[in-house]
């Protein structure tokens, strides 16, 4: 086996981990929890609880990304409703 470029925690199953993380375009983070999970208890059994931890890591870091972005576009929302309603009482007023 191949540990560089092949390593046995990553090639258990039917496809290799990446090749998973790359067909379904899960990005960096996810597809870094994805990794440590898929190898968690594989790798090392002293390091399986850590692997889980640095995949909810990944996990939550990716949940900060999503929040972010989605207060942007609220805000952007917001913006161009109040542009409209500012619109709207000079027509009116």
């Amino acid at each position: 086996m191949d540990n560089v470029n092949h390593p046995s925690y990553y090639t258990d199953g039917k496809i290799e981990v990446i090749e998973f993380i790359e067909d379904k375009n899960f990005g960096y983070c996810l597809g870094n929890a994805i990794k440590y999970i898929s190898r968690s208890g594989k790798k090392s059994k002293e390091t399986e609880i850590q692997d889980l931890q640095k995949a909810i890591w990944y996990i939550n870091r990716r949940i900060q990304e999503l929040s972010k972005q989605q207060k942007s576009i609220n805000n952007e929302t917001d913006k161009l409703e109040n542009e409209e309603d500012g619109d709207e009482k000079l027509n009116t007023g």
